[in-house]
């Protein structure tokens, strides 16, 4: 059984773009699974395949072979390129960066954390969590297929055990500070790792600065907050979920951190409200452009939080600001910013350009995987 796409499919495929969509696929198996594409009897490449599915194939790979063993080569490339610490948190595998597609997998210091979206993947999503742990020698596997993004290829949500006992939390050391991560009932996986390296280059830049007041909004767990605490006078977190604050209080007494004030508020109306100045401020919001559609209104949303950080900043302060909108792409993120400092009548300097980990790697021919941008300025004058 094989998938034909029409020219338009063919075209995406051999320029490496893994996605083509229902309307250009000719015909195909009845059911989901991993089949060779073609053009005209061309082979163009193995690949998940939904005929229920807006985006119908997602390629993993251009050369024949036995589609699921091939994919499992995949699978051990992509662990071959990590270092896993047994201390630590590590993106294991990255859907289409690693190429992957509908599976991504967190390490999370001996525990393996699985989520597949792709309807081609069901049947295997235990195999892949027990392989995962297998290669890590990690102590428990969970599925944790509960996002939303299910739904589009038609699958229940669910979350299940597969493998040892796996605990409600575990503790993660990230640089100097430790931190706990809910495996059961956290966000994603469990915690945001895309932001491992920046977070750990906060801390840097709070230990060359030494902020006296510091200020982390949307600040969830409080991650970037701990880092740059060690080394300033005092960091505000604002988030406007009680639970999540109450979780960072506890992140901050196992670092022994007792310079953090805990906001339970609405960023925007904090942001509006707040007095300054505050020598570095972070904003790491969640997307506000979730589909093309909420485009401009995201811009509108990202451009209002950065101009009111942007009048709260002292000289010489940093903003420390990040979007994790893949549809907001970094021409217009940047534009973005521009426009903000006028309107806030101020002079920025850029310092630092930065992305994801690099854990989830980023395919120049796939710019959608390439979605977090995350800026450094100061503040001149």
């Amino acid at each position: 059984m094989r998938v034909e796409v029409n020219a338009r499919g063919a075209k995406r495929l051999l320029a490496r773009h893994p996605w083509v969509f229902q309307s250009d696929v000719i015909r195909g198996p009845d059911q989901a699974g991993l089949f060779p594409v073609v053009h005209r009897g061309r082979f163009l490449a193995l690949a998940l395949y939904n005929p229920e599915a807006l985006l119908a194939v997602r390629a993993y790979a251009w050369r024949p072979g036995e589609p699921w063993p091939r994919f499992l080569e995949n699978l051990e490339a992509a662990l071959a390129r990590r270092q896993v610490d047994p201390r630590q948190a590590t993106r294991l595998a990255h859907a289409e960066g690693d190429f992957v597609p509908g599976l991504i997998a967190d390490y999370y210091a001996g525990h393996v954390v699985v989520q597949t979206s792709a309807r081609a993947l069901e049947p295997h999503a235990e195999e892949l969590a027990r392989t995962l742990a297998e290669a890590t020698a990690a102590k428990s596997a969970l599925l944790k297929n509960d996002s939303r993004g299910r739904a589009l290829e038609g699958l229940p949500r669910y979350v299940r055990p597969v493998l040892g006992e796996v605990p409600q939390t575990t503790w993660v050391e990230e640089g100097a500070i430790r931190y706990r991560v809910r495996l059961l009932a956290g966000q994603k996986t469990g915690a945001f790792l895309d932001q491992r390296e920046n977070r750990l280059f906060a801390g840097e830049l709070a230990r060359d600065r030494r902020p006296r007041r510091a200020l982390d909004v949307f600040s969830y767990e409080g991650l970037f907050g701990l880092h740059v605490a060690r080394h300033a006078g005092e960091v505000w977190l604002v988030d406007q979920s009680r639970e999540a604050l109450e979780n960072a209080r506890e992140n901050a007494a196992t670092n022994n951190l007792s310079n953090l004030r805990y906001v339970e508020a609405n960023a925007f109306d904090f942001l509006r409200q707040a007095r300054g100045p505050f020598d570095l401020i972070v904003l790491d919001p969640p997307s506000f452009v979730r589909k093309k559609a909420d485009l401009e209104r995201g811009i509108r949303a990202y451009k209002e939080v950065n101009l009111r950080a942007m009048k709260l900043l002292a000289p010489g302060g940093l903003l420390i600001t990040a979007s994790c909108s893949h549809h907001l792409d970094e021409p217009r993120f940047y534009g973005m910013l521009k426009d903000a400092a006028a309107d806030a009548g101020r002079a920025l300097r850029l310092v630092a350009k930065r992305q994801q980990a690099s854990d989830h790697p980023v395919l120049l021919n796939v710019p959608e995987t390439g979605y977090l941008k995350l800026a450094v300025l100061e503040a001149v004058g």
